[in-house]
């Protein structure tokens, strides 16, 4: 089985409220889009371990990683580099919520309706379908 060259992980948090956290980022100097906190995984980490870290690291909220939702497999660069990145619902264990003021990657963080993810402007549009699946009845 071939490996993939990069491999990471996602964090869905929805609240009582049916919000979603979502990041506000993108490169420096480029237009920012938004999507569910997610990167890639170090070194000796397990998957789990890279959503809870990127998670933190992007939103301030330590969170603990829950089941795996799904996993979206692609390809970047005209299929020169393969990915494979691994959703997982988290909960929320400790932390606040705060923007880096030192990361010219993300502007904001933010609590998003599910219902009214379709109006943002998102990086991955096919993260919605995901999402609403886990709204609270």
């Amino acid at each position: 089985m071939e490996m993939s060259d990069w491999k990471g992980a996602a964090g869905i948090c929805v609240n009582d409220n049916n919000e979603v956290l979502m990041v506000l980022q993108g490169p420096p100097g480029e237009e920012k889009k938004w999507g569910v906190p997610s990167g890639g995984q170090e070194q000796g980490e397990t998957l789990k371990e890279s959503c809870e870290r990127e998670f933190f690291e992007e939103t301030g909220l330590r969170v603990r990683a829950l089941e795996e939702l799904t996993v979206k497999t692609g390809t970047y660069d005209n299929a020169a580099i393969s990915f494979e990145l691994y959703y997982f619902r988290v909960e929320i264990t400790g932390g606040e919520l705060l923007v880096s003021a030192g990361d010219e990657w993300i502007q904001d963080v933010a609590w998003k309706p599910i219902s009214r993810l379709s109006e943002l402007e998102l990086a991955y549009s096919d993260d919605i379908t995901l999402i609403e699946s886990l709204v609270k009845q």
